[in-house]
C-alpha cells in the first residue's frame, strides 16, 4: 500500500508532495483510498464535504472510527497524514487475519483539507464536519488563483448545497488517529498522545506608499517590507523569549517589482504555544513591537485570526487505557493541529498515537520514518481497536 500510494502528487524536482484538497492529485489519492477500501468489502459513507469513513463490523451503531488525512501541505513530506490512513486500512487486514469480530463497528476514516493548504483553514473538512465552521464561511473560502471551495467542489463533482454538519460523527463512538511524530520529543517506536498545544493562524497586513526604489529618499520611505522584516524579527525572539514558536512562512508583496517600494505587504503567522494564556500573550507582544514600528515607518498595520484553536488535552482515561494496552507507552504533547484535536473538541473521546520520527523534520521532503517502526504503529493500532471495538 505504501508503495502504491508514494507515486501520488510527488514532485519529481524536489521529492515533496503536493496534494492540496479537491486537486488532481488529492482526488487520485481518494480514489487510491475507494479502491482500497472496495477490495476488503467496507462500506464507505461520505458526508457533503466529502471525508470518508469506510466501516467494517456491526451496522447502524456508534463504532471506533481511526484513520487521518491524504492531503499534503506544500512541497510536504510522505508520511503526514497518509500514515495514518494507511495504518488503519492494515490494522484492519491485521485483526481479521487474527480472526478477531468486533463488537461495534471499526471505521477507517480519510479527511479533506486537514493542512489548509489549499484554502488556508486548516482542519477544514473535520471544522465543517463538527459544526464548528459554519458551510457559508467554508464555501466563501478561496485559494491563492480566486477559485472559492464551492466552486472547487463542483469541479470534483460534489454539490456545495450539501456542505454541512456531518451524520459521520453520530457513529464516531471513539476517535483514535496514528500520525507520525513532527518532532524529536519521542524515542520510543510508538507513543500516546497527552495534549496539542492551542496555535492560530494570524494575516498581518502593513500597508505603506509605493514608490521608485532608485529616486526615493531612504527617509522619505514609507515602505511595509521594512515593516515586516522588523516585526518577523520581533516574532522569533518573542517566541523564544516564551518558550513557544511563531513563524512568518507565507508572504504576498504588492506590486512585487524588484525596483519599486511596496505598497502592501501581507504575511501570515503560524503561532503556537504550550497553553493558551501564553498564546495570548506571545501574540500580543508580537503586535505590540508591528505597531510601534510601523508608527515609525510611516505605514499600516492591521492584524486579522484567520482561524485559532484551543489547547486540547485528550480526555485521561482514554489515554491511559491505551498506555496500558501497549505495556507503558511514553505519552507527550505535540505542537501539531490535527482532526483529532477538533473531534475531542466537539466532544468525542479521542487519543492520538506517533510513531517515531527520527529525524524530527515534517512538512518537508525530508519527513521520514523507519519501516520497523511503521509496522510497529500498525500493531499498536490493532491493539488498540481490538480493546475498544471488544
Amino acid at each position: 500500500m505504501w508503495a502504491a500510494l508514494a507515486a501520488v502528487g510527488r514532485d519529481p524536482d524536489t521529492g515533496g508532495y503536493r496534494r492540496g484538497g479537491w486537486t488532481p492529485t488529492e482526488r487520485e489519492a481518494t480514489h487510491w483510498f475507494l479502491d482500497q477500501c472496495a477490495t476488503r468489502n467496507l462500506t464507505v459513507e461520505s458526508d457533503g464535504i466529502g471525508n470518508l469513513v469506510a466501516w467494517w463490523g456491526p451496522s447502524d451503531a456508534a463504532g471506533v472510527v481511526t484513520g487521518s488525512h491524504l492531503d499534503s501541505v506544500i512541497d510536504g513530506g510522505a508520511f503526514d497524514g497518509p500514515l495514518g490512513v494507511v495504518s488503519a486500512l492494515a490494522a484492519v487486514d491485521l485483526l481479521r487475519a487474527e480472526g478477531f469480530e468486533p463488537s461495534v463497528p471499526i471505521g477507517v476514516g480519510a479527511f479533506v483539507e486537514e493542512e489548509g493548504s489549499r484554502f488556508g483553514m486548516p482542519c477544514l473538512g473535520s471544522r465543517v464536519a463538527a459544526g464548528v465552521l459554519p458551510a457559508s464561511r467554508a464555501l466563501a473560502l478561496k485559494d491563492r488563483s480566486g477559485v472559492s471551495l464551492a466552486a472547487a467542489l463542483e469541479t470534483a463533482g460534489t454539490d456545495p448545497a450539501g456542505v454541512g454538519p456531518s451524520p459521520l460523527l453520530e457513529r464516531m463512538g471513539t476517535f483514535v488517529e496514528l500520525h507520525v511524530e513532527q518532532g524529536r520529543g519521542l524515542t520510543a517506536p510508538v507513543g500516546v498522545a497527552s495534549s496539542i498545544w492551542p496555535h492560530g493562524r494570524y494575516r498581518f497586513t502593513f500597508g505603506g506608499e509605493a514608490n521608485h526604489a532608485g529616486t526615493t529618499l531612504m527617509e522619505d520611505r514609507h515602505d511595509p517590507m521594512l515593516t515586516y522584516a522588523m516585526t518577523a524579527l520581533a516574532a522569533n525572539k518573542q517566541a523564544r523569549l516564551a518558550g513557544a514558536r511563531a513563524t512568518f512562512g507565507r508572504l504576498s508583496v504588492e506590486p512585487n517589482g524588484t525596483n519599486a517600494v511596496p505598497s502592501q505587504v501581507t504575511a501570515w503567522l503560524d503561532a503556537r504555544a504550550a497553553d493558551d494564556a501564553t498564546l495570548e500573550s506571545l501574540l500580543a507582544a508580537i503586535t505590540k513591537q508591528a505597531t510601534e514600528r510601523a508608527e515609525r515607518d510611516g505605514t499600516t498595520l492591521e492584524v486579522v485570526p484567520e482561524s485559532v484553536s484551543p489547547v486540547v488535552d485528550f480526555p485521561a482515561g482514554l489515554r491511559d487505557r491505551l498506555v496500558d494496552v501497549l505495556d507503558g507507552a511514553p505519552v507527550l504533547p505535540t505542537g501539531a493541529g490535527h482532526d483529532a484535536g477538533v473531534f475531542s473538541a466537539a466532544g468525542i473521546p479521542t487519543a492520538m498515537l506517533f510513531v517515531r520520527n527520527p529525524t524530527g523534520i515534517s512538512h518537508s521532503p525530508a519527513e521520514y520514518a523507519e519501516m520497523d517502526d511503521c509496522l510497529a504503529g500498525v500493531d499498536a493500532l490493532a491493539a488498540v481497536l481490538k480493546d475498544l471495538a471488544k
